[in-house]
C-alpha cells in the first residue's frame, strides 16, 4: 500500500493537515502511528482506511477489505450490541455468527442486550473492535484501540493484531498507551511539520540462530496456543498429530 504525495484538508481554505507524504507500507507490517496531538495522526489513518479522501496525491494498493476502529466509537445508534453487530456482520456479507468469536475473546457477552448508547467508553470500545475484525481484514486501522480497555480485551488485542499480520495484512494503530510494545517488527511512523515518515523499526538487529521445539497440545487448545506464540514474535505452524 502506498501514499504518494498525499495533501489533505478541511476545507479549500483550510490549513493544511497533510502535506506531500509519501509513505509506503508492505504487506504484513504493523505500523505504530506517533505524533504530538493535533498532528494530523486521525486524519492519516482516516486517509489510510479511505474514510477520507485526500485533496492531492493518490492512495494505491489499498487491500479490499478495511477494518477501522475511530477513536471514539459512535454510540448514538438505535441499537443494542447484538443488533448492531447483526448489521455490520449484514454489511459485510458475512452470517451474523461472525461476531462470536470476537464477542467470547474481548468479553462482551454481557453487553450483547445492552443499547449502544448506554456503554461506557471502555465497553464501545470493545464494540468498535469488534466490528473492525469481523470480516478478516487486510487492511486494519486502530485509532487508540487501547483506551479503557480491560485486561482480557488488552491481552488480546495484540494476539488480533499478530494474526492480522501473520496473514499478510497490514495494520496502522495510534495509541498513546503503548499497548504493543512487546509486538516485534514494528514500523514507527511519525507524524509531524505536516507530514508523515518511517523513523524507525522495533528488531532491526540481524535474526539469532534458531532452534525448533515440538510442542504436543489438545487440539482445542492449538488455535489460542498458535495466537499466543505468534504474538510473542515467534513463528509458529500447525501440524495434526498422526500417531
Amino acid at each position: 500500500m502506498r501514499l504518494a504525495n498525499v495533501s489533505f484538508r478541511y476545507g479549500r481554505r483550510a490549513p493544511w493537515v497533510l502535506r506531500d507524504v509519501d509513505l509506503e507500507l508492505p504487506e504484513g507490517t504493523v505500523a505504530e502511528v506517533a505524533g504530538r496531538n493535533g498532528a494530523g495522526k486521525s486524519t492519516l489513518l482516516r486517509v489510510l482506511a479511505g474514510v477520507a479522501r485526500p485533496s492531492r496525491g493518490s492512495v494505491t494498493g489499498r487491500p479490499a477489505v478495511v477494518g477501522y476502529a475511530p477513536e471514539i466509537f459512535p454510540t448514538a445508534q438505535p441499537f443494542t450490541v447484538s443488533a448492531y453487530l447483526r448489521r455490520m456482520a449484514a454489511v459485510r456479507g458475512l452470517p451474523a455468527s461472525a461476531a462470536d468469536p470476537w464477542v467470547e475473546r474481548l468479553g462482551m457477552t454481557t453487553l450483547l442486550g445492552t443499547p449502544l448508547p448506554d456503554l461506557s467508553k471502555g465497553s464501545a470500545q470493545k464494540v468498535g473492535l469488534a466490528q473492525a475484525l469481523l470480516a478478516s481484514p487486510g487492511l486494519l486501522i486502530l485509532d487508540e484501540p487501547f483506551a479503557g480497555l480491560d485486561r482480557q480485551s488488552r491481552a488480546e488485542l495484540p494476539l488480533a493484531v499478530e494474526e492480522v499480520r501473520a496473514a499478510g495484512g497490514i495494520v496502522v494503530v495510534s495509541d498513546h498507551q503503548n499497548g504493543l510494545a512487546d509486538l516485534p517488527r514494528t514500523l514507527h511512523v511519525a507524524v509531524e511539520d505536516h507530514t508523515a515518515e518511517i523513523r524507525a523499526t522495533r528488531d532491526t538487529a540481524p535474526p539469532a540462530a534458531s532452534a525448533v521445539i515440538e510442542v504436543r497440545v489438545p487440539s482445542g487448545d492449538a488455535d489460542a496456543v498458535l495466537r499466543k506464540l505468534r504474538a510473542e514474535g515467534y513463528e509458529a505452524d500447525l501440524r495434526e498429530d498422526a500417531s
